[in-house]
């Protein structure tokens, strides 16, 4: 039987998410029930919901950092069973043919993975579901190879946001081989910057963090950074110069870059994180001139992805996290425009009954 959900959904780009019910499928043979616990808020979440890439498809359930308890398997799944702890992040399927898929790296898949909502769902037919629906809900099913198994040691609240922002920025730190030694650095310390922190520092490089002021300083060091540079500071910026073998820029807004180029170290690369909706300029000199590199990076692989919840339990790493009840979503919106969140909001499910 279908599996009914109650969740909160964005309608239009210019409604506040509101309380919505549909039916999730029963688990098939490859399927795992999930009862979603905790929900973390995601920037991309934001976009979506407001259609900032002008693609969303309504009504929309979001929500990509999933973390919860299995309630029923398929016949065929061997990987968890009721009970587990487990996670779902950003994707529910892939091609599992390609050359990425093949390779571990579905996040690459090249027909595109499917996305955990607003993506066409061939699996939803059997629920009148034309698109997938996300984790602002107290149900999912998923295939078995795309759920992640969450440590004991990590609490499910704070693990949540690991889904998304926890592979999102331990994923370019192992491609391109941080360690101690390393000298990283963060532009920007919100729901990825502050994992980006944390997890960089734990592999034993020298963090710095880059802001617009120093509100957020101990924090930082809290977290695990050596230091911390106003990025207004043109003293401290030129001084700065050539010393970063790596560059997180976790900004998911417009923003200057060019100048960030030059603390770039000879063959130091910037990462872009953050879902931006307009170009942003780079002139070529700074980047010939010591072989610098601006690049970007998505999550990560399943593989990859349990690599980094079990790297986090190893460490005791989790999101700094505040957790609000499923109607304070608008709320939260709205103060994520602010950027005033230290550091993920996570919703708890358990507060359905009370609120919606």
């Amino acid at each position: 039987m279908p599996i009914a959900t109650r969740a909160f959904a964005a309608t239009a780009a210019d409604a506040p998410l509101s309380p919505y019910s549909f039916d999730r499928r029963d688990p098939g043979p490859d399927d795992v029930a999930i009862e979603i616990k905790f929900c973390g808020v995601c920037h991309s979440d934001l976009h979506v919901a407001k259609n900032d890439l002008g693609n969303t498809r309504y009504p929309v359930v979001p929500g990509h950092e999933m973390a919860g308890v299995v309630t029923a398997v398929g016949a065929n799944v061997t990987k968890f069973r009721a009970g587990d702890r487990v996670g779902v992040g950003c994707m529910v399927d892939s091609c599992r043919t390609c050359s990425a898929c093949r390779e571990g790296e579905e996040q690459y898949c090249v027909p595109g993975f499917t996305q955990t909502y607003g993506w066409p769902d061939p699996k939803g037919a059997e629920v009148g579901q034309a698109i997938t629906q996300g984790g602002y809900s107290n149900r999912i099913t998923v295939d078995q190879n795309y759920v992640l198994r969450i440590p004991d040691s990590l609490p499910l609240d704070a693990a949540a946001p690991l889904l998304c922002a926890g592979i999102t920025t331990y994923s370019p730190l192992k491609h391109w081989k941080i360690g101690p030694g390393s000298k990283v650095a963060v532009i920007g310390l919100g729901g990825l910057g502050h994992m980006a922190v944390k997890l960089a520092a734990a592999m034993g490089a020298e963090v710095t963090v880059l802001s617009t002021s120093d509100r957020k300083k101990a924090d930082a060091e809290r977290m695990g950074a050596k230091h911390f540079l106003i990025n207004s500071d043109k003293t401290a910026m030129q001084a700065a110069a050539e010393k970063f073998d790596l560059i997180i820029n976790t900004v998911s807004a417009t923003h200057e870059i060019a100048s960030h180029v030059q603390l770039l170290a000879r063959d130091g690369t910037m990462v872009m994180l953050g879902l931006t909706t307009e170009g942003l300029p780079v002139y070529a000199l700074g980047l010939l001139w010591r072989r610098r590199a601006v690049a970007g990076s998505l999550i990560g692989g399943i593989r990859e992805t349990q690599e980094m919840l079990d790297f986090c339990a190893e460490h005791g790493i989790a999101s700094d996290i505040e957790v609000i009840a499923p109607d304070q979503i608008n709320e939260a919106y709205a103060r994520m425009e602010r950027s005033d969140v230290r550091y993920r909001f996570v919703i708890d499910m358990s507060r359905f009954d009370k609120t919606a």
